[in-house]
């Protein structure tokens, strides 16, 4: 995302339902383990508003959380191998 801090304003938490596959849609827009939804589905009105001004910085914005996306399930996969040999260790 960009280097603005997006505030979440003080207010009423509600619930949505979605279908799992749109739930499923939005996690993989996940930067991080501990991204809440709500930090998700802001950050897609963020990159709308983005493109409908500037699709370049949009592309670039889609581009960034891409790579932050494969990081995060990269360091996944590598906690996940490591605990894999010390179970095999124990």
């Amino acid at each position: 995302m960009s280097n603005k801090k997006i505030t979440k304003p003080e207010g009423k938490i509600t619930t949505i339902k979605l279908l799992e596959e749109t739930k499923l849609r939005i996690e993989k827009l996940r930067e991080h383990k501990r991204e809440s939804y709500d930090d998700i589905l802001r950050k897609i009105l963020y990159v709308l508003n983005t493109a409908r001004e500037s699709p370049e910085s949009a592309k670039k914005i889609l581009e960034k959380i891409s790579s932050l996306r494969e990081r995060m399930l990269e360091e996944e996969k590598q906690q996940q191998e490591n605990l894999e040999k010390e179970k095999q260790l124990a």
